[in-house]
């Protein structure tokens, strides 16, 4: 008689050795999905206080205040978990009050104060932070296009930025009278302000570079005729050197009511005292300075010898 053949199951386990670190593992993914979340929602909020803050901040701040809210909530509630419903919920809001503090805290800082009218800037009078033109492009003796005057406008703004910066007033008279811009606007394609800011920031990028080009702020007043121009410029953290056609780069700068060009060893000098880092070098940069000294000296050497 022939046995029954018996069958043999083999049971595999699934559950991992450490479920307490897993379930660590997939809960970051799950907290900084919630953070961004949140911070998207938190966003729209906030802009109806015409607060900004970046996606990318948003969403580090939520991250930081849901650690902070279940951290608390520790201490309050009596949760075995981390998602209880109590818990989450006190994370969510911990979070977004995070990131509304945080986006009017930044929005407060990078707050511009509101400058004077321009015509009471104008009544002052220039000096060596104030500087009047008439025009930005049309030369007003001949009433035609003029790249000198472009030019002009270009240099000053690199001289204030290169100084401790100052304000252009661009159709404003030597007398300090608002005449307004309207042959200026006459040569744009589209005669309004945004247009000649356009153009303005067009000029200061190609002759002084992006990065200057973004430093100055422009806003503009009603005038005689048309508008008037302010360009508001800062003092520039580095160097700014002007482009010109045929020419080098040149180093501009603010000498009491005037605008000038400093040439090359009044420039080197300038520039040492007012942005000393700038010609500092660094630690890598000493050693690879005196390497090559060693390398350029003993290279003359052996062919002193050789000769």
């Amino acid at each position: 008689m022939r046995p029954n053949p018996t069958t043999t199951f083999v049971t595999v386990e699934l559950a991992p050795e450490s479920p307490d670190l897993l379930f660590t593992v997939l809960l970051q993914p799950s907290m900084l999905l919630l953070a961004w979340l949140i911070g998207l929602l938190t966003k729209r909020v906030i802009r109806h206080w015409h607060a900004h803050l970046s996606t990318s901040a948003a969403t580090l701040t939520a991250l930081i205040g849901l650690w902070a809210g279940m951290g608390a909530g520790a201490w309050v509630y009596t949760e075995d978990f981390l998602w209880a419903p109590r818990m989450l919920l006190s994370a969510t809001i911990v979070a977004a009050v995070a990131i509304v503090v945080t986006a009017l805290t930044v929005t407060r800082l990078q707050h511009e104060p509101p400058l004077p009218p321009i015509a009471e800037v104008a009544a002052r009078g220039e000096s060596d932070r104030l500087e009047f033109k008439s025009s930005a492009r049309v030369n007003m003796r001949t009433g035609a296009k003029d790249e000198a005057m472009e030019t002009v406008v270009a240099k000053t703004v690199c001289a204030f930025l290169n100084s401790r910066g100052g304000t252009l007033l661009l159709g404003v008279n030597d007398e300090g009278e608002l005449i307004g811009l309207e042959a200026d606007y006459a040569t744009l394609r589209s005669p309004d302000a945004d247009r000649f800011e356009l153009f303005v920031r067009d000029l200061l990028r190609n002759r002084l570079g992006t990065n200057a080009a973004a430093l100055p702020r422009m806003d503009f007043a009603a005038a005689q005729e048309g508008e008037a121009c302010r360009i508001t410029v800062p003092a520039s953290p580095e160097p700014v050197y002007l482009r010109s056609k045929g020419a080098g780069p040149e180093l501009w700068v603010r000498v009491g009511n005037s605008t000038r060009r400093l040439e090359v060893d009044d420039a080197i000098t300038y520039v040492a005292r007012r942005w000393p880092r700038q010609v500092r070098q660094s630690p890598a940069q000493r050693l690879g300075s005196y390497l090559l000294y060693r390398r350029t000296r003993t290279e003359t050497h052996e062919r002193g010898q050789e000769g």
